[in-house]
């Protein structure tokens, strides 16, 4: 190769060496090839603190999420120890009242609650208890013992009737 051609090839690397400050010949093609080393690696940094900004707002999300949840469990247990008759409707106020307060004593909360919303709570005496309310009766005791009964008489009797009343018995209640 001629002085020319290998001229051509050669880029000046202004990088300076810890011997001396002079410029040294690097080839372009290995010039090219570490300048796109160099974007592509400031692409990636890029798209890494994006990625690291996004998950340090889905932290803050989620560290948000979870105290609300904590809040609202202390807040359940404490309504419950003290006697809420509708609990739902109880955490739902205190949590409003929290919302509004940033420094709340929770204790204090709860009795200044009682004292406002009697109706939420019980009234203290191990009194009258809401009890479960009679609901229908169970279809099939009854229908069971129908049934058996019927199943009884055709067996002991042997009448075509009696079998006939069986048969439609068991039919409507199975």
């Amino acid at each position: 190769m001629s002085p020319i051609e290998t001229q051509d090839l050669l880029s000046e690397d202004t990088t300076p060496t810890s011997d001396n400050d002079s410029t040294k010949l690097v080839p372009v093609a290995e010039s090219i090839r570490y300048r796109k080393r160099a974007q592509s690696a400031e692409k990636k940094i890029e798209e890494l603190t994006e990625q690291l900004a996004q998950a340090k707002t889905q932290t803050a999300e989620l560290s948000e999420q979870l105290s609300d949840i904590q809040t609202e469990q202390k807040l359940t247990r404490q309504l419950a120890a003290a006697g809420a008759v509708d609990l739902e409707t109880a955490v739902l106020i205190a949590r409003a009242r929290l919302q509004d307060k940033d420094d709340a004593d929770v204790t204090g909360m709860i009795e200044q609650l009682k004292k406002e919303k009697q109706f939420l709570f019980n009234a203290g005496s191990p009194g009258p208890v809401p009890t479960k309310t009679a609901g229908a009766r169970d279809r099939a005791t009854n229908s069971q013992t129908l049934l058996e009964r019927a199943a009884k008489k055709a067996a002991t009797t042997g009448s075509r009737t009696d079998l006939h009343e069986y048969l439609k018995l068991r039919r409507n209640f199975l």
